[in-house]
């Protein structure tokens, strides 16, 4: 199992539009989030943290290839994806049909071997 992180700002003046959309993925789109982390062969935990620089978000992807799971975010053409992804684009102004260039996220340390 391998595991992926990857913080990201939440835009100023979004947290509110931030905490409804968790909302919707915690109630009623819930099944259809799922189900979209199951086809991508991961586990998404999401982690919220307030910081002297502002709002962040902090997403960990474990399986196979979160990371190639990651870039995938970006493909779905089904109504969750890009609703997802409109979503993301508004709350932290990241397009996740085009990710920011530059090299993905790496490990650095592991206390696990």
């Amino acid at each position: 199992m391998a595991l992926f992180a990857i913080a990201i700002p939440i835009a100023p003046g979004k947290m509110a539009h931030f905490e409804n959309f968790i909302e919707q993925l915690n109630g009623d789109k819930k099944a259809e989030f799922l189900a979209s982390r199951k086809k991508l062969g991961v586990r998404e935990r999401t982690f919220h943290q307030h910081t002297p620089m502002g709002e962040i978000v902090i997403v960990t992807l474990e399986g196979d290839n979160p990371a190639a799971a990651f870039a995938k975010f970006g493909e779905g053409t089904d109504a969750f994806s890009t609703w997802f992804r409109s979503e993301v684009k508004n709350i932290h102004g990241v397009d996740l049909a085009a990710p920011p260039p530059g090299p993905m996220p790496h490990i650095l340390l592991d206390t696990e071997g």
